[in-house]
């Protein structure tokens, strides 16, 4: 089943649980921390922006868990050598301090934890990421960032996944395609993002309250197609109860193409563990979405402390194969560079 909602409504009802389950193009649920039934320490609320091209890229995240809240960076190469360098700063119990906006159409965050300092701005028409994080993954030097993002795609993949238990849920929007252009600099050199490397803009907002033990699957890519056209994919399963619908969707020019289930096939070494960075292939139901993954790198950037953990394997790399759109139109996709991941988390 793939229930679409079409009207806006509010999120929650007076128990705390989703409304009315399903999928949207656009945001229409309303979301408001004041429905929550739970209590502020269970409330999970992040920003999380990847920009990149072919050759490098940079993901930032403010987020609010409730009892921690962190602001962290990722700095990735994809070249012959490929590189990965990530800088956080965690505080206590933000308890939704710091006011992460209830939509993501429009409205600023801005946040100072520890040597981090970042702000996301957001005035319904352009969005800037700009900050820094001094002693930037223990290297004495400053990760500077300053970013701007245009040209919002008019449709994007937005769902509302309850889970089997009261008063939890998961509302989560995804942006892929938009216009990027600025810089990220550290230690001396600096990395331009624009027009003349192709790049682009992805936005994973989410809010909820979630269950204590998760696994989720997720991926995402986007490219500028030889033709000028945007083309990117949002893919994903795992987490909460997703009989309602998927959140897999492709996008093209703007507009949002509904898939049924994709499903990750991920290598596994001999002891039965996976291995990551061995060639991945993704299919759909009909066949709408087959690819083969080339992994690159594995941003691996574990925190365990046995009862609280989050152990995500974020992989970059090439994609190539073929995705179909709701018109049977084909697009083939040769050695894009993109992202899929799997990861728990306890907490």
């Amino acid at each position: 089943m793939q229930h679409e909602i079409t009207a806006q409504q509010r999120l929650l009802n007076a128990a705390g649980n989703i409304a009315e389950p399903g999928f949207a193009k656009k945001l229409y649920w309303i979301y408001d921390r004041a429905d929550i039934k739970a209590p502020k320490w269970r409330i999970k609320e992040w920003d999380y922006y990847y920009i990149g091209c072919a050759d490098y890229g940079l993901c930032l995240t403010i987020s609010d868990a409730g009892f921690v809240s962190s602001l962290s960076a990722s700095v990735l190469t994809f070249g012959e050598h490929p590189t990965m360098k990530n800088g956080s700063a965690m505080g206590w119990f933000p308890l939704g301090k710091l006011h992460l906006p209830a939509t993501s159409e429009k409205g600023d965050v801005a946040a100072k934890v520890g040597k981090a300092d970042m702000r996301f701005a957001n005035d319904g028409k352009i969005r800037r990421l700009s900050g820094s994080i001094a002693d930037y993954a223990g290297s004495k030097d400053t990760l500077r960032f300053d970013l701007t993002l245009t040209d919002f795609p008019e449709e994007s993949m937005v769902i509302a996944t309850p889970f089997k238990k009261k008063a939890h849920f998961y509302y989560n929007q995804k942006i892929n395609c938009m216009r990027a252009e600025g810089y990220m600099e550290l230690g001396g050199k600096r990395w331009s993002f624009g027009p003349e490397n192709g790049a682009l803009a992805t936005l994973d907002w989410g809010r909820g309250v979630w269950t204590y033990d998760n696994t989720w699957y997720w991926g995402s890519g986007q490219t500028v197609l030889p033709d000028g056209s945007r083309f990117g994919f949002n893919i994903g399963y795992g987490f909460g109860d997703t009989s309602a619908a998927s959140e897999n969707m492709l996008f093209f020019n703007g507009k949002s193409h509904k898939l049924k289930d994709v499903e990750f096939r991920i290598p596994k070494h001999a002891n039965g563990g996976y291995d990551y960075l061995s060639p991945w292939t993704f299919t759909e139901t009909d066949g709408r979405f087959e690819m083969r993954f080339e992994p690159v790198i594995d941003r691996w950037d574990p925190v365990n402390f046995g009862v609280i953990c989050m152990i995500p394997h974020q992989v970059f790399g090439k994609l190539s194969g073929t995705a179909v759109l709701d018109d049977g139109k084909r697009i083939e996709l040769h050695d894009v560079l993109v992202f899929a991941e799997h990861v728990h988390n306890k907490w």
